[in-house]
C-alpha cells in the first residue's frame, strides 16, 4: 500500500486499480474511506483509479491537528497527493461530499486540472447545500417500491434529527440507492465501518467555504467539468447538482436514469461510458448533457 506524506507530517495512503491514464478519485462521505468506489463500476477497463483515503480514514494516519479535517483545509493534502504523483495535471473524479472539496482545489489550483468529473456532488462549497425538502420530494419519487411505506416515516424522522432513526440507517438507506438489490443493501452495511464520523463532523464547520470567493475562483477554471447526478438522488437533486456546472466555464451536465447516489452501482455500463466519453474529450448531446 503506497504512502505520501502530508504538508503537516500526517502520513496519507491512497490505492491504485486498473491500467492506463491514472484517474485521481476523491471520496465522499463526508470523510469516508475509498474502498466504497469499489472499481467505480469497471473504470478501471479503462483507467487507472488512484483512490486518496483522505487523513483519518481508511489506511491514512489521524492527524495530530484535528482541526485540519475540515475540506478547505484538505486542498493542501490533494496538492500534496499531484506532487507526490508527478503529475504537472491530473484528471480529477469526486464524489458525493469530495465534489466541495474538489471545486475548493480546482479554484486554488486551477493549472494543475486536466478534467474533473463530480458525481452527485452537493455543492456545498457554492452555499447551496440539500434540504430536507430535496431528500424527501426525491424520495417520494419511489413510493411503488415495495419498501417505501416502512421506509418513508423512518427516513423523515431522521431527516429531522430524531437519535433513534439515526441508529439503524439501513433502515431507510434504500432512498440513496437506484436498486434496492442484494449489492446495494452490502454497501450500504458496510456504511459504519468506514466513515470517520468525529471528522465529517469538522469537514463542513464554520469557515470552511466562502461561497462568492469560490464562484469567483471556479469561474477562471479552463478545465473541461462534467457535473453528473443521479435521477432520484435526493443530495443533491438534479437541478442542485445543475448549480454547480453552472460555475464552470466550460461544463456539461448529465443525469444517470433511474440512479441515486451511487450511480455506478445502479447502473454501471451507462456510468462508465459516460465518464470515460468525457474524459476521452467525446461531447455528448441529448436529453442528458448540458453545455
Amino acid at each position: 500500500m503506497p504512502t505520501f506524506a502530508a504538508p503537516d507530517g500526517t502520513e496519507l495512503a491512497y490505492h491504485v486499480k486498473g491500467e492506463g491514464e491514472p484517474l485521481v478519485v476523491l471520496p465522499g462521505g463526508p470523510m469516508r474511506a475509498s474502498v466504497y468506489l469499489g472499481d467505480l463500476g469497471g473504470l478501471t477497463a479503462h483507467r487507472r483509479l488512484v483512490l486518496l483515503d483522505l487523513r483519518g480514514t481508511g489506511d491514512s494516519a489521524v492527524p495530530a491537528d484535528p482541526a485540519t479535517y475540515r475540506c478547505d483545509r484538505l486542498v493542501d493534502d490533494v496538492e500534496a497527493f499531484r506532487v507526490h504523483l508527478g503529475l504537472e495535471r491530473m484528471d480529477v473524479l469526486a464524489h458525493s461530499a469530495a465534489g466541495s472539496l474538489a471545486m475548493l482545489y480546482a479554484g486554488r489550483y486551477p493549472q494543475r486540472v486536466a478534467r474533473l468529473v463530480l458525481v452527485t456532488a452537493t455543492p456545498w462549497a457554492l452555499g447551496r447545500p440539500a434540504t430536507v425538502e430535496h431528500r424527501l420530494a426525491a424520495a417520494r419519487l419511489r413510493t411503488d417500491e415495495p419498501w417505501f411505506a416502512r421506509a418513508y416515516p423512518v427516513f423523515e424522522a431522521w431527516l429531522g434529527g430524531d437519535e433513534e432513526a439515526d441508529e439503524d440507517l439501513t433502515a431507510f438507506a434504500g432512498f440513496f440507492y437506484g436498486r434496492w438489490d442484494d449489492t446495494a443493501r452490502a454497501h450500504a452495511a458496510a456504511l459504519d465501518d468506514q466513515v470517520n464520523d468525529a471528522a465529517g463532523d469538522v469537514y463542513f464547520s464554520d469557515g470552511a467555504f466562502d461561497p462568492v470567493a469560490t464562484r469567483r475562483a471556479l469561474g477562471r477554471v479552463a478545465a473541461p467539468v462534467l457535473v453528473l447526478a443521479g435521477e432520484v438522488d435526493g443530495g443533491p437533486r438534479p437541478e442542485l447538482a445543475r448549480e454547480a456546472a453552472e460555475a464552470f466555464v466550460d461544463a456539461e451536465f448529465a443525469v444517470q436514469p433511474g440512479a441515486g447516489h451511487y450511480p455506478w452501482l445502479d447502473g454501471p455500463e451507462w456510468f462508465t461510458g459516460r465518464v470515460t466519453a468525457f474524459l476521452d474529450g467525446r461531447r455528448t448531446a441529448g436529453p442528458s448533457a448540458w453545455r
